[in-house]
């Protein structure tokens, strides 16, 4: 190919599929944006957000058959949004037939297979795409030989899967996302919707700083997709970034989507005494494991901005934590790791799941006690849901423990997915939504706080508590 080749790196609308307020999320196109800057420097690269942009499908087909697309490239987050990104994937061929189509993300990772059931489908990139990717468009555009590694691809007939693309070990070495692409400022004042984990201030920037996850618990596919060793940014890297987001956007506020930012505790210093010593304290906010925190690293990540923490306690019972989810939590410890981040003026919303094979009804029972125990700021109730490719999926395809109906692609953390001898997903739909809205709204104090923090009235409060509990019985 003579010209440089044209390709379009896509996010699908996620509401072709789900409809439900509560699945969206505030997404920068972090991994467009990075796999844009890998290959910007061969091809011309043009990045669309059919989910920020809220596109309908005939206008997602428009935009791309305006670009006149030789490749169009696919993400997507999770299995949950699979069939929004096959659409996509068919939107393109049906619109560009010459194009080539590729699929990356969670889904494709997990699932290539599956994937590639869609015959409109040509590739779907498997594992990290920061090297796997420009291989391909070397091979396809440049005359580079075939990736021996990282994609699932048609051989006639046939699909092929390789092995999973490596991953990347230096994620120094990554160049910044290309977000001269998009419109950045858009995103950093984008609240689509009230949500309690908030930094109250805009703009605000997502970043990326780990991959990786040494835990092994068995409802999470973060070790599978990202491996057990954590790889991460240097301090100074970190740092570097913050200040260009600072002083070129005017960001005033930080989440960070490290599945583990504190798992390496001298980094996790280190950003933090920078942050002060540099100006760049600002609000910010993170999942955490309570764990990998005491109250000298709570007094320092307050003082670098912290206002808010997530940790994640799961179970409250000791037993289903050792024994069925695999997390080394100590409920003593995460008692008193919340007790003093709510001293010291960090917001606390701490997450639990039931409903796993094994698990008894007193046993959830003992969570939803320590959960209302914890007074931690805000509780957050999820259903246990099965991914392929974890020990929980495992464990339901032995114990026949699928719920009727059940569908890897139409799943849900707030309908119950599993049954078992001690109880039935129906009951998980109903006990989760009513006891999230006991512990959490059990008081005029609690309401006035949780309200403030979203940002909505009482009325507007009460409102969405009243749609929870209606879904719940909705699919009773």
């Amino acid at each position: 190919m003579s010209k440089r080749p044209k390709i379009a790196l896509c996010f699908p609308n996620f509401a072709w599929q789900v409809s439900d307020a509560s699945f969206q999320w505030h997404m920068l196109p972090h991994s467009l944006c990075i796999l844009a800057a890998m290959v910007r420097d061969v091809c011309e690269v043009d990045i669309i957000d059919a989910y920020k942009e809220n596109m309908s499908r005939d206008g997602f087909a428009e935009r791309l058959g305006s670009g006149k697309y030789d490749l169009v490239g696919i993400s997507v987050l999770m299995d949950l949004f699979s069939r929004s990104g096959q659409m996509a994937v068919s939107l393109a061929k049906k619109t560009l037939p010459n194009c080539v189509t590729i699929m990356g993300g969670v889904y494709a990772t997990m699932n290539p297979g599956d994937a590639m059931k869609n015959p409109d489908l040509d590739f779907v990139c498997i594992g990290e795409g920061e090297e796997a990717f420009p291989a391909l468009i070397r091979h396809l555009f440049l005359g580079g030989e075939r990736p021996r590694e990282g994609f699932a691809y048609r051989n006639g007939e046939e699909v092929a899967v390789q092995a999973r693309a490596r991953f990347v070990q230096d994620l120094d070495n990554l160049p910044p996302p290309a977000y001269d692409l998009i419109d950045f400022s858009a995103y950093a004042n984008w609240n689509q919707r009230k949500t309690i984990d908030d930094t109250g201030a805009l703009p605000c920037v997502t970043l990326f700083t780990s991959r990786g996850c040494p835990q092994s618990c068995c409802f999470c596919q973060a070790a599978k997709i990202a491996g057990h060793r954590v790889r991460a940014k240097s301090p100074e890297k970190v740092l570097e970034e913050m200040t260009f987001f600072k002083n070129v956007h005017g960001v005033r506020s930080i989440v960070f989507a490290d599945e583990n930012l504190l798992a390496i505790r001298p980094r996790a210093e280190a950003i933090f005494k920078g942050m002060i010593e540099r100006g760049l304290a600002m609000p910010w906010f993170s999942a955490v494991a309570s764990f990998n925190l005491d109250e000298e690293l709570l007094a320092l990540m307050k003082e670098s901005g912290c206002v808010c923490i997530n940790p994640a306690v799961e179970s409250g019972s000791p037993r289903v934590l050792r024994e069925i989810i695999h997390k080394p939590v100590n409920l003593t410890h995460t008692k008193r790791i919340v007790k003093a981040a709510n001293a010291m003026g960090i917001f606390t919303i701490a997450n639990f799941i039931v409903g796993f094979p094994g698990e008894t009804w007193e046993e959830i029972r003992e969570t939803l006690r320590f959960a209302e125990e914890l007074e931690a700021g805000y509780v957050k109730i999820f259903a246990a849901i099965p991914l392929r490719h974890t020990e929980l999926w495992e464990v339901c395809e032995r114990e026949n423990a699928f719920a009727p109906g059940f569908c890897s692609t139409e799943t849900s953390w707030n309908q119950g997915q599993i049954v078992s001898p001690h109880f039935d997903a129906r009951e998980l739909t109903l006990l989760r939504a009513y006891e999230w809205d006991r512990i959490n709204f059990s008081t005029p104090e609690k309401r006035a706080r949780i309200a403030e923090r979203m940002g909505v009235g009482a009325a507007e409060l009460d409102a969405i508590r009243r749609d929870t509990r209606k879904l719940a019985l909705s699919r009773m």
